[in-house]
């Protein structure tokens, strides 16, 4: 197996990433189900960035899981990146990774991924934004903008935040927190140009 992103790829990839405008962030057993069909709906349905965000299962099944993430993402062109762990990110093969504020930080995840990988950063606040310039990650997400249990305990930053990241912002961004079809042409209107989706995405009929 590869570690990480092949040598000399990040021009692809950071295209890619400009060019996206839809990013899913799925569990590795979406309801305790294999990921295949729910990431070929989704990427077939127009998701640009696939993130596997898993907290509960062991290294082994999430290496698993991840060989579909990879495989199926190639097949769409999409950029697949790991929740919180360059390590992981590098043992199976993802584009990049997207580290929080209380993570691995984005300094130690760009030393270990190299050059080319793709850095994406949480923020949550106006400093945070503005902190990002000066890091070196490729995007931030903004929010959440509103309570979700995916983000338990974490308030809710409003569309003020994300009007704010499309005035300010250095690096691309993505809304995130609570958007649903419901409420995602607030967080255009808000400003934002991408857009992150959980449930939406995963609990959608079809």
């Amino acid at each position: 197996m590869s570690l990480g992103p092949p040598e000399g790829n990040g021009p692809l990839l950071r295209e890619r990433l400009r060019t996206a405008r839809l990013y899913f962030c799925c569990e590795a057993r979406p309801r305790g189900e294999d990921p295949e069909a729910l990431l070929r709906s989704a990427l077939g349905g127009g998701v640009d960035i696939v993130q596997i965000r898993e907290k509960e299962l062991g290294r082994a099944e999430i290496l698993r899981a991840a060989s579909t993430f990879r495989r199926v993402c190639d097949t769409y062109s999409t950029l697949f990146i790991v929740n919180d762990d360059p390590d992981l990110a590098r043992a199976c093969d993802a584009d990049g990774v997207h580290v929080g504020q209380d993570d691995t930080s984005a300094e130690e995840a760009r030393e270990l991924l190299g050059p080319d990988a793709i850095i994406g950063l949480s923020t949550h606040s106006e400093e945070q934004i503005a902190a990002a310039a000066g890091r070196p990650v490729d995007y931030i997400s903004v929010g959440p903008i509103w309570e979700t249990p995916t983000k338990a305990g974490r308030p809710a930053v409003g569309l003020e935040l994300i009007t704010h990241a499309a005035a300010h912002a250095a690096h691309p961004f993505f809304g995130i927190g609570g958007i649903d079809a419901g409420n995602a042409e607030q967080v255009v209107r808000a400003g934002a140009r991408r857009i992150c989706a959980v449930r939406a995405i995963r609990d959608a009929a079809d």
